[in-house]
């Protein structure tokens, strides 16, 4: 056992076993005008702790917050920092350092130059993390999605690097056990031991897996939720809207959002059926969305045909090609993620911005993390269980900064227009989660702590 001599080695002990631990982070040497000042709050706080998470909402101004962020730990440590972020965002994001004065260029090869270098989380092989000093993960709660080898990249880069930020907006948009993932990426709890300490299984077992078919669910232990928000006080902070933290909201007012509901009726009855039979189980879903690919995507193109800026969320690629042949003002938006195509998307992303096409059809996972559409208003969906994936493609238009109503449709098919109940349902448990979030993380910073006037004495044993 290691042998303690005094009592600033024996506090410093206690300090390295709590969870709450000191801040690793310094002064900012660079806070740009341009910033708003609950922007500029969170970035302090950021640089001064050194590793941390912004639960930001979307149009607050995550990206401007990352890229001073970055730069500041250039200019502290004359060192690099490596911004990841999701397919098709890395253009985006240089073109916001560029309009605020800040050099970052965008890699996807692993080469790299001094100061601000942006990527994709698919290109992240490429990259050494010892060329870095900061990492910045854009829409961090990508992360959970990712398995196998890219999450290994991931946590394994972020292992070795000082100063890391997670940026989202979506946190944790099923449970706040997801959590876990942003604390295990900043090198504070892991996901398990998160669990462990906070939390009781219901099933009166340990682990993460699950139990005859069912997954575990966990809950708060008695008396570890005050705790709990102190602790993720110390790591992050969350915002849905200025105001969270006592700055105006005034600027940050959004227009109405209105998702209007569309139930498609199949042509043909599924193999061995008289009649209309609800979808049980994800085998007739998927049989049922590939038998209705036609009068979803006539439904889809109707409502898209009001002459002003859309965009189409498929799912399939048959959705996809059909769209695109009854819509030819629309562009469709696939291929792989090598350099070519991510160019071409790039490209067809700048010119959607710009007005130059009138609408995009397009998979979530290319398009609905981290892209700013203000320009148009109307969003064209065939919904799935994922409400943060609903969520995000709605923000894509729906953000601070739109200054007309937003119109979400959502077509769906007779059979499973449960899924839309199941999606309602999760918006309200993701509205109150990311309300208490908030509530509990405010109310945290101001506990001040208790102030103990006794000495610390070494025990016997250890002298």
């Amino acid at each position: 056992m290691e042998n303690i001599k005094s009592n600033q080695s024996y506090d410093s002990f206690l300090a390295s076993k709590a969870q709450i631990g000191n801040a690793s982070g310094f002064s900012p040497v660079f806070m740009p005008d341009y910033l708003f000042d609950f922007q500029k709050y969170l970035v302090d706080w950021a640089i001064r702790q050194g590793r941390l998470a912004i639960f930001a909402d979307c149009g607050l101004g995550k990206t401007p917050m990352q890229l001073v962020w970055a730069q500041n730990i250039v200019q502290h440590t004359n060192g690099n920092v490596l911004i990841i972020t999701p397919l098709a965002v890395a253009a985006q994001t240089a073109a916001e350092a560029a309009k605020f004065g800040i050099e970052a260029n965008v890699s996807r090869d692993g080469k790299i130059t001094r100061g601000i270098t942006i990527t994709n989380y698919e290109r992240l092989h490429y990259f050494d993390s010892s060329d870095f000093v900061g990492v910045v993960c854009d829409e961090s709660s990508i992360l959970k999605n990712f398995a196998g080898k890219y999450k290994a990249q991931i946590t394994e880069l972020m292992r070795r690097i000082p100063y890391r930020l997670l940026a989202t907006a979506t946190a944790a948009p099923n449970d706040y056990t997801e959590l876990g993932t942003s604390s295990e990426a900043l090198g504070n709890l892991g996901y398990t031991d998160m669990l462990n300490q906070f939390f009781k299984n219901d099933e009166n077992n340990s682990g993460t897996g699950r139990v005859y078919g069912k997954g575990r669910q966990w809950r708060f232990k008695g008396h570890s939720q005050v705790p709990f928000w102190r602790w993720m006080a110390s790591w992050a902070r969350a915002m849905r809207k200025p105001s969270d933290f006592g700055f105006d909201d005034s600027r940050f007012s959004l227009p109405p959002l209105t998702r209007r509901d569309h139930i498609v009726k199949a042509r043909t009855l599924a193999d061995g059926f008289l009649f209309e039979m609800t979808a049980k189980g994800i085998n007739e879903e998927r049989e049922e969305q590939r038998r209705t690919v036609v009068e979803r995507s006539e439904k889809a193109a109707s409502l898209a045909q009001t002459g002003k800026p859309a965009v189409i969320w498929c799912n399939l690629n048959t959705e996809g090609d059909l769209l695109e042949k009854m819509l030819p003002d629309f562009v469709q938006v696939k291929g792989k993620t090598n350099e070519a195509d991510m160019r071409k998307r790039e490209e067809v992303f700048a010119a959607f911005a710009a007005g130059q096409i009138r609408g995009l059809i397009i998979k979530p996972k290319i398009g609905a993390l981290g892209l700013n559409w203000q320009h148009c208003a109307h969003s064209i969906c065939f919904p799935t269980y994922s409400y943060e994936q609903l969520y995000q493609l709605e923000r894509r238009f729906w953000r601070f900064g739109q200054t007309e109503e937003v119109v979400s449709d959502l077509v769906v098919t007779e059979s499973i227009h449960h899924i839309k109940q199941s999606l309602d349902r999760k918006a309200k448990q993701a509205d109150i989660m990311f309300a208490s979030l908030v509530e509990h993380m405010h109310q945290a910073m101001t506990i001040e702590g208790v102030k103990f006037t006794q000495t610390t004495e070494i025990p016997k044993w250890l002298s």
